[in-house]
């Protein structure tokens, strides 16, 4: 029975005094029995957590409770067991790391698009649709017709941007990631390289899958995950690594290395 409750959140605010939140965050989860990784900067918070639901929507009150959190984005999901082996809260230089930090979502960011209307959208032939993940995880999955710019971590992703000078060229631009957040800096860094006309899917794949029946999806195979489940698929359902292309278990590998030694 998938009685665990896992949330993918984030929210950019400004967060100038991050590090004094770590170690009370820390607890709060430990107590409650929660498990995962957040990530604290001073642009925000980013990650995943997971527990009894009752005290993951705990976490997630707690965290609105402080007003710059007030507007927290979470998708849910559910799992069979916790898919974590610990609780990590981290102190980062940015919550999703794309190596500009003068890149500012709150500043300039896409249209966004709800996944209700996401398959009007990508079946323009006017419109060019970008991948923004790394290449493991479009392995796994992804929406029919899109570019994958087959990078192995998000800070290849602008020189990715920079070489393609032809998508400029009165183009609109689509893109995708994840849960969103990746597209939030993905797009404003679009519009400062002088893209016109960008997009990204609201909420992400997640929000997606949640939302748009299988019957009428244009999402093709498996959503990567950064944790145990792997994977999930068309109705949020943990895969738990039952069919791992070679391109994704490389990097699954050095993943279990590193929660080892963390």
């Amino acid at each position: 029975m998938a009685d665990i409750l896992v949330a993918a959140l984030y929210q950019f605010t400004p967060f100038e005094d991050f590090e004094r939140f770590r170690m009370p965050l820390l607890e709060f989860c430990k107590e409650r029995g929660i498990r995962g990784s957040l990530l604290l900067a001073r642009e925000g918070i980013n990650g995943t957590v997971a527990g009894e639901e009752a005290s993951v929507r705990a976490l997630l009150a707690h965290l609105r409770q402080d007003e710059r959190f007030s507007n927290l984005t979470h998708k849910e999901s559910w799992a069979e067991r916790i898919p974590f082996r610990r609780m990590k809260v981290r102190l980062k230089k940015e919550i999703v790391n794309m190596g500009v930090p003068a890149i500012d979502p709150l500043q300039k960011v896409g249209t966004y698009v709800k996944p209700e209307n996401w398959n009007d959208l990508i079946q323009d032939p006017e419109v060019v649709l970008i991948d923004t993940r790394n290449d493991y995880e479009v392995a796994m999955g992804t929406f029919k017709g899109a570019i994958d710019p087959e990078t192995e971590s998000f800070k290849e992703f602008p020189d990715w941007v920079r070489s393609n000078e032809a998508l400029k060229k009165g183009k609109k631009v689509a893109m995708f990631c994840t849960g969103g957040i990746r597209c939030e800096k993905a797009t404003a860094l679009m519009l400062e390289e002088g893209f016109d006309e960008v997009y990204h899917l609201e909420g992400g794949i997640l929000n997606y899958l949640e939302k748009v029946p299988e019957g009428q999806s244009l999402w093709e195979g498996e959503c990567f995950v950064f944790d145990d489940r792997v994977s999930v698929d068309h109705k949020l359902k943990a895969q738990w690594g039952r069919k791992v292309p070679d391109k994704t278990r490389r990097i699954l590998a050095d993943y279990m290395i590193n929660e080892d030694k963390d």
